[in-house]
C-alpha cells in the first residue's frame, strides 16, 4: 500500500523531539507535528508519546521530496456529521427562568431591554459628568 493523502495507517513512534515526533509508516519516516498529537494543547510532548508507541495516524500530505506529514488527533477523531444538532428547547430550558417566575421568551426579553436602557442612561449621564467637569477646568486655566 502506498502512502497517499487521507490514508489512515498504524506506525511506530522512533523519535520524539520538542516540536513533534517522527513516526515510522511502512518502512518509512513521518512527521507528526505537536499541533496533530491530541485534540487538546500539548505543551510537553512526551507527556503523549514514548518512542515504541504504536499508534494510529493519517497521511496529511507527502511532498515531492517524500517528507511526510502525520497526524494522529485526526486519525483518532471521528468525522463530524454535515447535519445540525437538534436541541431540545424545552429540556434545555433558561437558568434564569426560575428566576423570573418562568416568564415566556418575550417576557425575559423585555426585562432585558429595560434594565439595559437603564444601565445605559446611568453610564451616559456618568459620562455627560465627567465631560462638563474638563470644560470647566480647562476654561479656567
Amino acid at each position: 500500500m502506498s502512502l497517499k493523502a487521507g490514508t489512515i495507517t498504524d506506525g511506530v513512534v522512533v523519535n520524539i523531539t520538542k516540536f513533534g515526533a517522527f513516526v515510522e509508516v511502512e518502512g518509512k519516516t513521518g512527521l507528526v507535528h505537536i499541533s496533530e498529537v491530541a485534540d487538546n494543547y500539548v505543551k510537553d510532548i512526551r507527556e503523549h508519546l514514548k518512542e515504541q508507541d504504536k499508534v494510529k495516524v493519517k497521511v496529511l500530505s507527502v511532498d515531492d521530496n517524500g517528507k511526510i506529514s502525520l497526524s494522529i488527533k485526526q486519525a483518532s477523531t471521528p468525522k463530524k456529521s454535515s447535519r445540525p444538532m437538534e436541541i431540545d428547547w424545552k429540556k434545555n430550558s433558561n437558568k434564569n427562568a426560575g428566576k423570573n417566575n418562568g416568564g415566556d421568551f418575550e417576557d425575559i426579553l423585555s426585562k432585558f431591554l429595560k434594565e439595559s436602557e437603564e444601565r445605559f442612561q446611568d453610564l451616559k449621564k456618568h459620562q455627560d459628568f465627567k465631560g462638563r467637569g474638563n470644560k470647566k477646568n480647562s476654561l479656567t486655566r
